[in-house]
């Protein structure tokens, strides 16, 4: 049964020209949806793991788990040996069948014990030891937007572009770009000025090439994610991010750029935003390098 029809808008690439519009015409300009087999679908379907959300759900009760198991076998090992009426020290001295038997039964209790500590200990273990909750920081410094005055009207729009992207995807608070020795980009939070209160710290292009950062990043030619900054030597090349600023991915812009992304959370990137940051790089670059010749020395606005 046909459950309705949707139609695809054909937008020619150039309406100016009409055989453009003649070419385009010739392909189907709705397609039909059967809604006949909903009941029928026989692929993959996803799976949900009962004991994993239970015990996400239940984490201080599962942590204490081995405290419950390890006391309940300690109390069952004491109560044995006093409703049975073994000794709690055998005589091992004796040699008869008795002796054996008592001997054999006092190892096993110990055993038990010994197992029992354990379980306590472990689970003592794991109710000392939790992950550290990691939440995101408001970054401290203030926010600018600093870009070449002397650039094409197309490659403006598209760094901006590539910041509200990473901005709005991501967890990236500061974006700067470099290209041909020359910063074309400073945009979101920077650090505070110490030169002048209140504006945000510029960018010594020539100086933070040559940092190890970007001379490591330029050797590769491979991306860098520095998930937590705070553990790096590296930070210092970075005075103009914001202090607290959480992590840093440095994207490598072919061989005449660097895209500095920095984040507001400690691995904040995932995988697939270090990929997809890769090909915005590859983009960024192929526009850039239309109008290398035509940068500025540094200005901009």
């Amino acid at each position: 049964m046909e459950a309705g029809t949707l139609f695809r808008p054909i937008i020619p690439l150039k309406p100016q020209r009409t055989s453009r519009r003649r070419c385009l015409s010739s392909f189907p300009r709705f397609i039909r949806v059967s809604s006949s087999s909903q009941g029928d679908y026989k692929g993959p379907r996803p799976k949900r793991e009962w004991v994993a959300d239970w015990v996400s759900k239940n984490d201080g009760t599962v942590r204490s788990l081995p405290i419950y198991v390890g006391g309940a076998s300690l109390l069952a090992v004491l109560f044995n040996r006093t409703v049975s009426g073994v000794a709690l020290v055998a005589d091992a001295s004796r040699q008869n069948l008795l002796s054996g038997c008592l001997c054999s039964q006092s190892r096993a209790d110990l055993l038990t014990l010994g197992l029992a500590v354990t379980n306590i200990l472990a689970g003592l273990v794991w109710l000392s030891i939790r992950p550290k909750s990691i939440s995101t920081v408001h970054p401290q410094g203030v926010e600018c937007e600093r870009i070449c005055s002397d650039l094409p009207d197309f490659v403006t729009s598209e760094l901006l572009w590539a910041w509200e992207s990473l901005s709005v995807a991501t967890c990236c608070g500061s974006l700067i770009i470099l290209y041909d020795n020359k910063c074309v980009l400073q945009v979101g939070f920077a650090s505070v000025s110490l030169s002048s209160e209140g504006e945000a710290m510029n960018v010594d292009a020539k100086k933070l090439i040559q940092g190890s950062l970007c001379q490591g990043v330029t050797k590769s030619g491979s991306q860098s994610y520095l998930a937590n900054l705070s553990l790096y030597p590296g930070k210092s090349d970075l005075p103009f991010l914001p202090s607290n600023t959480q992590s840093v991915i440095l994207q490598p812009l072919g061989d005449k750029g660097i895209a500095i992304i920095g984040g507001d959370t400690i691995r904040g990137f995932t995988t697939s935003d270090q990929a997809w940051i890769t090909l915005v790089g590859e983009k960024l670059d192929a526009t850039l390098a239309k109008c290398v010749d035509s940068l500025p020395t540094g200005d901009t606005r």
